[in-house]
């Protein structure tokens, strides 16, 4: 059967950054069904420009978006692509099923148009509690904006004929808005173990980034972005600054790189490098010649429900993980030993511990492995996607 996707940030591999809609999609192809995503094109003059990637059909329309915007500038970005991507949507025939991710939110307006014209189902998926994220971040307190944003969600909710959330903590806030159990399914982001694995070091890696081959590296990759905890990772490089065996790197894109460049500058970080943005093979070569991985968030209750791509992606790569988050997260690392919880407002505190893991190889090597057996036994996306396309079919007509 014939299946809309909607996702306004899609990632194939060989982009990096979050690459879920892409497997998910792979995995209902491969059940037989046709999948056409609209998504934003990430250059000029490609608006209504089709591809056909891997199986998908993917229809791009412009609606520039930049982690340097303000709130308004963003907020012009999302009605842009749900505008523009209800158009597509409506003009898409003998579509079976929606399903639209958020974020943002506003993804969910051409599902829900769909549905009350065309009585056409959609699934939505909750990638993050919208818009409670921006409201306890600070980002949206206008009163007319944050009251429509609310009313939307409430709506989006109650017409969707099933919802997927990326966390327990997601689905208990998708449960809070009066919406059954049994239309919830709470299936977490994936491990990608063939992707994302151990293996002899790379050392023209090494060698292309000018890192030591004897340092003890800790590696973040990502968004960087105000709610990803930067700051704290860097405040935290400051107290070991005159451990000059001990590493942090940083691969990823967001909004606080160049205040983190200024940073570095100003308080003369050579222990800090910033390598840049690149696709998983990349990404994963580098993971592989780190010694542990960092998953870290701004100190926020709402950020405690995450589910961070770098975390599955960590346990793949049999690394030992260090989290900040007082959520399920933690919980995960401790209970399956994989990892360890650091304090998010004390630098110090996860500078001891760094200190501590490091004098601890055989500590590092038993949360590695127990990472990986994790990824394999519980979170691969061969699991995972399964799962989803397992939701999916219950929602599609039955002939």
């Amino acid at each position: 059967m014939k299946i809309l996707y909607i996702h306004q940030y899609f990632n194939t591999p060989e982009h990096g950054g979050s690459t879920r809609s892409y497997w998910i999609s792979q995995e209902l192809i491969k059940n037989g069904h046709e999948v056409v995503l609209i998504t934003s094109t990430r250059k000029k003059n490609e608006d209504g420009t089709k591809k056909v990637i891997d199986g998908i059909e993917i229809v791009y329309v412009e609606a520039p978006y930049s982690q340097n915007m303000g709130v308004f500038g963003r907020l012009k970005a999302f009605i842009v692509f749900m505008w523009k991507s209800t158009k597509v949507a409506f003009k898409q025939k003998s579509i079976a099923l929606v399903i639209a991710t958020s974020t943002p939110l506003t993804v969910g307006v051409p599902a829900l148009l769909l549905k009350k014209i065309k009585g056409t189902p959609y699934l939505f998926e909750v990638r993050d509690l919208w818009p409670e994220v921006p409201i306890q971040m600070g980002a949206l307190n206008n009163y007319f904006l944050r009251s429509a944003a609310l009313w939307l969600e409430n709506i989006i909710y109650k017409n969707a004929a099933h919802i997927v959330a990326l966390s327990p903590g997601m689905a208990e806030g998708v449960l809070r808005k009066r919406i059954k159990n049994s239309k919830v399914t709470m299936i977490p982001n994936m491990s990608k173990i063939d992707h994302f694995f151990i293996r002899p070091h790379n050392l023209e890696v090494l060698n292309t980034h000018k890192l030591k081959k004897d340092n003890f590296k800790l590696v973040y990759f990502g968004s960087m972005g105000l709610s990803n905890g930067i700051d704290y990772i860097l405040d935290t490089a400051k107290l070991l600054k005159s451990h000059t065996d001990i590493d942090f790197i940083f691969i990823g894109y967001g909004s606080m790189i160049e205040e983190m460049l200024e940073i570095c500058k100003t308080e003369n970080l050579e222990n800090v490098h910033f390598l840049g943005r690149f696709g998983v093979a990349e990404t994963s070569e580098i993971v592989n010649i780190c010694n542990i991985t960092l998953v870290t968030f701004a100190n926020l209750p709402i950020l405690y429900t995450n589910s961070p791509n770098k975390l599955f992606d960590s346990l793949s790569a049999g690394k030992p993980i260090i989290v900040n988050s007082k959520g399920w997260t933690k919980t995960m690392v401790e209970s399956n030993q994989c990892g360890i919880y650091v304090d998010p407002e004390s630098p110090t505190d996860f500078a001891n511990k760094i200190l501590e893991l490091k004098k601890n190889p055989e500590q590092l090597a038993l949360m590695g492995k127990n990472a990986r057996k994790l990824a394999e036994s519980t979170y691969d996306k061969s699991i995972l996607c399964a799962q989803f396309a397992e939701v999916v079919d219950k929602l599609l007509p039955k002939n």
